[in-house]
């Protein structure tokens, strides 16, 4: 069954490695194919207006919006749009309607007018929108004239043009594969090496017998194939299910909400297909190797070290001294992040490599309660267990330290994912005080006092629109602040309305003013209040820049929908607008991050479980081979229950501890990481962790219960 397990998440990820590389050449392939093309004639027979926007759904990642027109003659369309949509309609992708369906995507840009076939989109779970204005696209706008898309197109080849963000969101591809090797990868091969080790105590002693009656090199060779072969040949088939099931559907990832798509893994099939076959020939060859390895004879003059390990004491009491190196050790170092950095990597690796000691001592010195619990009550398992987690604390540090080792590097990964999107610490905290109880709207392109004054006139009940503006030119930006609004929208934001102009010096009392400033450029605090009327804010509004800000508040201070406003603009202005709360696109830009960062917490996850089954089916199989010795048990105690208390003590606990204190190890040594951001290391990932370690703890104890008992059962007389 080891064998079976390792061949099978082998062979999963030697698929995951090549699917990695297919789905990124496939998605650059798409992306060159719908590249635009600048037409160099401008005589040309048919041309396409083309302009490159974005915008964003609450809390989620930016994604492009591309407004085109037709330009002259049969005007090109980009590949996934099979038809021109009216003015004033959109295209959009179909897991951007899913994600946008809350939020009316729909009907954001004008009426819906089809969707992107799957042959437009570099991959499933692109966010994009071509839109077809409902004026079309000004000589004024910047921009640019295409003749096609893609490398058979005439033209200039302009990259800087294509629609989609992945390029500059997706991180490189040697990073994701190394995420796979490392993550998921490393444990998979900790569990070849447990699966081709276990019962090698019989194995050796064949392998000696064949030498001694003169096997050669290749008997054995074929010997240990022929033995691995059933189990391997069952895993490699359980692999190339999983795999074809991926080539022929597209499949959901599990919490990254990730469609890998079937098509790519196709196009690369003669990669990703034989996976499986590689993996049955890594197991093969480690089988073997291990089988030839020379063996360090049982008998010579050296003295054997004592049973119970003197080292692991020493190590134990040196965990407490390296948890607090690494965890509160950089705040007594310099200000300089590389010396703080490297006295908390120096505490990190203490722990690791004294944690496992401190958990084997800890179950060592619970090993004599448990036997005179065991001697008190009459209770052999519990007995035999006591004595031997006393006896043997080495066996117990081996077990755990995979586990350990990997929920602790799961929890650096996510901790230091979040750290990259510390940028928008910020903004977040902007949104959690204010929430959008004040957006910020950005026009885009030109449009007329005509049309700002309709957008005005159309807002929702009870919202006021104001012009927060930095210091005028030439103030060296030393000069005051600038507001305008009528006496509503200032009423609204607790000011007073003056005559005209009234200057505040310090910051205001409204906390949607606060973060309004905290977020526009100034200089000293102070700002002059300029009482205006609707029309003189419309020509303000029009003409802002981006040194100010545009801004809506509710009369009640209540949430303001930015789905609403941002389909208002789309009905009323040329190219629509944005509306987000103040700095909400610092923590947009941080999405990325976040959304790329559930890889990491999946892989970890994953790991663990995987190292977590191979310290569970080593110490299944050492309790197993010293079990047999407890067979006679079935006689003196009349019963079977001993087994299934003593493999609860020995396989069950010892995962249960390094589950628990693994975690919350992990846990505490990632908290100073993740102090700038907590949205990635949560409570969540901490107990999912450790119930992944609970349940295989727990498979692992019936299974190894089932096993002695069996072996128990056929010991015993027949006549019994």
């Amino acid at each position: 069954m080891a064998l079976l397990l390792a061949t099978a998440v082998l062979s999963v990820v030697l698929a995951g490695l090549a699917a990695v590389h297919a789905v990124y050449a496939e998605k650059e392939e798409r992306r060159v194919a719908r590249t635009p093309v600048v037409q160099e004639d401008a005589t040309g027979k048919g041309s396409t207006t083309w302009l490159v926007g974005s915008d964003s759904l609450q809390n989620k990642r930016r994604f492009n919006v591309v407004f085109l027109a037709p330009h002259e003659g049969d005007a090109p369309l980009p590949p996934g749009v099979d038809h021109w949509p009216a003015p004033g309609e959109a295209v959009l992708s179909p897991e951007l309607r899913k994600a946008g369906a809350g939020e009316d995507i729909d009907h954001r840009y004008g009426d819906l007018a089809g969707v992107i076939q799957p042959s437009g989109l570099d991959e499933p779970t692109e966010w994009l929108a071509y839109v077809r204005p409902r004026d079309g696209l000004s000589g004024k706008s910047p921009n640019n004239v295409l003749a096609g898309f893609g490398p058979a197109a005439q033209g200039i080849f302009a990259p800087g043009l294509e629609p989609g963000s992945g390029r500059d969101d997706d991180k490189a591809e040697w990073m994701f594969q190394s995420a796979v090797a490392g993550l998921l990868g490393l444990p998979a091969l900790a569990l070849l090496v447990i699966a081709v080790r276990t019962g090698a105590h019989a194995r050796d002693r064949r392998t000696a017998l064949i030498a001694a009656l003169g096997g050669r090199r290749t008997d054995r060779t074929l010997v240990a194939i022929g033995e691995a072969a059933q189990p391997a040949l069952l895993g490699t088939l359980l692999g190339a299910a999983v795999v074809a099931w991926a080539m022929l559907t597209n499949l959901r990832i599990p919490f990254t909400d990730y469609i890998l798509s079937s098509e790519y893994l196709r196009q690369y099939g003669w990669l990703v297909g034989p996976t499986p076959v590689a993996a049955l020939a890594v197991v093969l060859t480690v089988v073997v190797v291990a089988e030839l390895a020379p063996r360090r004879s049982s008998t010579g003059t050296r003295p054997h070290s004592p049973t119970a390990s003197r080292w692991l004491p020493r190590f134990a009491g040196l965990f407490p001294v390296m948890f607090l190196i690494a965890v509160r050790g950089p705040d007594f170092v310099g200000s300089d992040s590389g010396q703080r950095t490297l006295v908390g990597w120096a505490g990190i690796a203490g722990t690791v490599l004294t944690l496992p000691a401190a958990i084997a001592t800890a179950t060592a010195a619970a090993g004599p309660l448990l036997t005179r619990w065991g001697q008190s009550h009459g209770l052999a398992g519990t007995l035999v267990a006591g004595r031997r987690t006393t006896s043997y604390p080495g066996s117990t540090a081996r077990l755990v330290t995979g586990i350990v080792v990997g929920l602790i590097v799961l929890m650096q990964a996510v901790a230091w994912q979040g750290l990259f999107g510390a940028q928008s610490t910020d903004a977040q905290r902007t949104l959690d005080r204010i929430g959008t109880s004040a957006l910020s709207v950005g026009v885009r392109g030109q449009v007329s006092d005509a049309d700002m004054t309709a957008f005005l006139d159309r807002l929702p009940d009870n919202t006021k629109a104001v012009l927060l503006a930095g210091p005028v030119d030439g103030s060296d930006g030393n000069g005051p602040m600038r507001l305008y609004g009528d006496c509503p929208a200032l009423a609204a934001l607790h000011l007073k309305c003056p005559a005209r102009t009234d200057r505040l010096s310090g910051p205001p009392q409204d906390p949607r003013l606060q973060e309004m400033v905290r977020w526009t450029p100034h200089g000293p605090l102070q700002m002059d209040i300029h009482r205006t009327s609707g029309p003189a804010l419309a020509h303000r509004a029009a003409a802002s820049t981006e040194e100010s800000a545009f801004v809506l508040v509710r009369n009640d201070g209540r949430t303001i929908s930015a789905s609403a406003i941002k389909k208002l603009a789309h009905q009323v202005l040329p190219r629509g607008a944005r509306a987000s709360a103040p700095g909400e696109d610092e923590l947009t830009a941080g999405i990325p991050n976040r959304d790329q960062g559930r890889w990491s917490t999946l892989l970890g996850l994953l790991g663990v479980t995987v190292l977590t089954l191979a310290a569970g089916i080593s110490a299944m199989a050492e309790f197993l081979r010293h079990g047999r010795a407890l067979a006679p048990l079935s006689v003196l105690t009349g019963g079977l229950h001993a087994f299934r208390t003593s493999a609860a003590w020995t396989v069950f606990m010892p995962l249960v501890l390094a589950g628990l204190a693994g975690s919350a190890v992990a846990a505490g040594l990632a908290d100073p990481v993740s102090e700038s951001d907590d949205a990635f290391l949560t409570r969540q990932l901490t107990l999912s962790a450790a119930v992944a370690v609970l349940a295989i703890g727990v498979l692992m104890w019936a299974w190894a219960s089932t096993v002695s008992v069996k072996q128990a059962r056929s010991w015993r007389p027949r006549g019994d």
